[in-house]
């Protein structure tokens, strides 16, 4: 069965309404555990890209997938540079060890 147009409009503007309501009530505690849970789910869609690929048999389903696979690629890989960025800001810095040292 395939979902009429605007079937589909509808179903993915509630999908990110209720997206983005649920993610504004997180606490800021509970971020990082989230983005690297999102980022499991970013390496999933990822396989789920280069196995699309390899079923394409049309050169247009290959530009299509070929593409799908770099989203996805960077899609991962900058869910995993902000996740250790958001870490980074958790750590003590060496230079504020020694201050502390010396007083």
């Amino acid at each position: 069965m395939i979902i009429e147009g605007f079937i589909a409009l509808y179903i993915f503007m509630l999908a990110a309404f209720t997206g983005y309501e649920i993610i504004s009530k997180v606490p800021v505690i509970l971020h990082t555990p989230l983005m690297s849970g999102s980022n499991f789910v970013h390496g999933i869609v990822l396989v789920g890209t280069m196995v699309a690929l390899g079923h394409a048999t049309t050169p247009l389903e290959q530009a299509i997938g070929f593409v799908a696979v770099i989203l996805a690629a960077g899609n991962a890989v900058g869910g995993y540079v902000v996740t250790e960025r958001m870490l980074e800001m958790f750590k003590t810095s060496k230079k504020d060890d020694k201050k502390g040292d010396n007083a």
